[in-house]
């Protein structure tokens, strides 16, 4: 049984201190981990950047309450340089590249763009210790081929078995579509750390069983009532509520990840 500890080929255009942040359906918390990860990235002393990759349904903007002059969307449309999307958040210690809802999938995009898209993103990553790209949910080719291009990819899940069912789905096409890929699991709004353990037991035999491959837990996020008002009040968990069972989980997560070459 292959345990898929190694992170990705560090081929041509390949980011090599990138943590993609997906999951093979919404709901799961995706967007607010991406967020929170990055915020403790950065309050342990990594330079970080928060990359919101979900185009159509982006909403990191509206999670931190930001009104962005300059977004994905505009990069994209070649109205200026993706360096010129990046806002700096002073307050939390790390950057943004917001995207823009409503502005159509990545998929949709030309393969011209797309690639503009990743040399941009190279050249920005380069300035950081660790860039977190908020992916959208879903098992998309250009999902799954951002994801490729990242050292570590997190698939995020809950204990719902739609939830289970399509990260095992991401597993298996992230794999068929790159063998060597860095894939941890992390479970998220568990009930306790031993149900946090069980679910994702449940997602690792299906992945044995049926791929030979056994993806690492890399954490587990306890539910947390505190991240809902966290998210309405449109303040970061760890400003916020700093001192909850969810920021402490969050922060181990990052420590663990910070430790990456």
């Amino acid at each position: 049984m292959r345990d898929i500890r190694t992170p990705v080929a560090a081929g041509e255009g390949a980011l090599r201190n990138a943590i993609a942040v997906a999951s093979g359906k919404g709901g799961v918390g995706k967007t607010w981990l991406s967020v929170t990860l990055c915020h403790a990235l950065a309050r342990q002393g990594c330079r970080s950047l928060l990359f919101d990759g979900d185009l159509g349904l982006a909403n990191v903007d509206i999670q931190l309450g930001l009104t962005p002059q300059r977004d994905l969307g505009g990069a994209l449309a070649g109205q200026y340089p993706l360096a010129n999307a990046v806002l700096p958040l002073e307050d939390f210690g790390f950057d943004v590249v917001a995207g823009r809802s409503g502005s159509g999938s990545l998929a949709g995009l030309p393969s011209d763009r797309l690639a503009a898209l990743s040399a941009g993103l190279s050249g920005l990553a380069a300035g950081y210790d660790r860039v977190v790209l908020d992916l959208g949910a879903g098992i998309e080719q250009v999902v799954r081929q951002l994801a490729s291009r990242c050292r570590t990819c997190l698939i995020v899940t809950t204990d719902e078995p739609t939830a289970m069912t399509d990260a095992y789905a991401f597993i298996k096409l992230s794999v068929r579509h790159n063998p060597k890929a860095d894939l941890r699991v992390v479970v998220n709004m568990a009930a306790s750390p031993a149900e946090g353990e069980r679910t994702y037991a449940t997602l690792r035999k299906a992945c044995e069983a049926f791929l030979k491959v056994s993806p690492p837990l890399v954490g587990i996020l306890r539910r947390d009532p505190k991240v809902k008002e966290a998210i309405r009040h449109q303040i970061p968990l760890l400003v916020r509520y700093p001192n909850t069972e969810a920021a402490a989980d969050v922060e181990a997560l990052a420590r663990r990840l910070s430790k990456d070459p």
